[in-house]
């Protein structure tokens, strides 16, 4: 056991008379936040944080399944209700996946006609991204037909290969420069969407250093989903996401970035991008819990863009509206 000198501790108490050292050299200010008693140079200034907060509510996804979460969205209807009910309480922006009759992901310009076009012409100034990854025979022709709709304002490159889960995902290099290519040539912005910070390397080698995507780029950070960067702890989390912004920043210092609330970090990782300054992507695409600590099932999406919305509220940062969003994506026009 730690034996304490109580004896000499009391007697350096009586030395300093029971006070603490104090000199106030400022007086007769103590303390000022923005200045120096001793020059007139300002030593603390506002943040560079934007000011405004884009949350994009992603609906339904790829691969969740009503085993995983009993609300989760299937038809054209309930994809649509779903976006109408996010984009009345405000949210910024949708991303859109389709699925068929069974509840699988499909590549289907029918689908995504029925879902997209009566919300873009009930929000004129909506800008919607969807999914198109071509897995199948035929969906390659199918997400050419999409694009050439001028119904997606943007879609995702995933500059990635890794185990999305069980399953391999791989984007052969072709592959991933050639749908670049239709997407500026049909109009569209090319998002591109990161899981581990390799695939920023990535997307630099092939899109950016190729000249095929100019910054600002718009970036999606997508962890947290096995097979991508671990968040499985919060030191993970933070030094995970914080890994990946700043390689981005090293190659496209001005663009912008957008994190998903995926697999258990869900909503802490988007109150953490937010807190950084970055965008955030909600909703029941990147996962079914609302919580890292708990298993508490999404309810809907409305919900989780409350929550989205909260978080800006808290840090000072208002939802973007739809046009600020708009005017965001156009900004990474090439």
């Amino acid at each position: 056991m730690v034996k304490i000198d109580w004896d000499r501790i009391g007697k350096g108490v009586a030395r300093e008379n029971e006070r603490m050292i104090w000199r106030p050299y400022g007086a007769p200010i103590v303390l000022d936040l923005e200045h120096s008693s001793f020059h007139d140079a300002p030593i603390s200034v506002p943040w560079n944080i934007p000011e405004t907060l884009a949350v994009s509510v992603a609906i339904t996804g790829a691969f969740f399944r009503r085993s995983q979460n009993p609300n989760q969205p299937y038809t054209p209807e309930e994809i649509r209700n779903s976006a109408r009910e996010c984009l009345e309480a405000g949210a910024s922006t949708v991303h859109i996946h389709v699925r068929d009759d069974e509840g699988y992901n499909v590549l289907s310009l029918d689908r995504f006609e029925q879902v997209i076009a009566p919300l873009k012409k009930d929000y004129p100034d909506l800008s919607v991204d969807g999914c198109l990854v071509p897995a199948l025979d035929g969906e390659w022709a199918e997400m050419k037909r999409v694009l050439a709709t001028g119904l997606l304002d943007g879609a995702p490159i995933n500059t990635t290969t890794t185990y999305i889960g069980d399953s391999l995902f791989s984007k052969p290099a072709p592959v991933m420069i050639e749908k670049v290519r239709i997407i500026l040539e049909n109009g569209g912005i090319p998002e591109i969407a990161v899981y581990t910070d390799a695939d920023v390397s990535n997307a630099d080698r092939f899109l950016i250093k190729s000249g095929l995507i100019k910054g600002p780029a718009f970036w999606l950070i997508l962890p947290a989903l096995p097979g991508c960067s671990p968040m499985n702890n919060p030191r993970q989390m933070v030094e995970g996401l914080m890994r990946t912004v700043t390689t981005i920043r090293d190659v496209d210092p001005d663009g912008h970035i957008m994190v998903c609330a995926a697999g258990r970090a869900s909503m802490y990782v988007a109150t953490l991008a937010a807190a950084m300054g970055l965008h955030i992507r909600v909703g029941m695409e990147d996962t079914y819990w609302l919580w890292p600590h708990r298993d508490d099932r999404i309810q809907s999406n409305l919900q989780t863009f409350q929550l989205g919305a909260k978080l800006g509220e808290v840090l000072g940062r208002r939802v973007a509206t739809r046009q600020e969003y708009t005017d965001m994506l156009k900004s990474c026009a090439q």
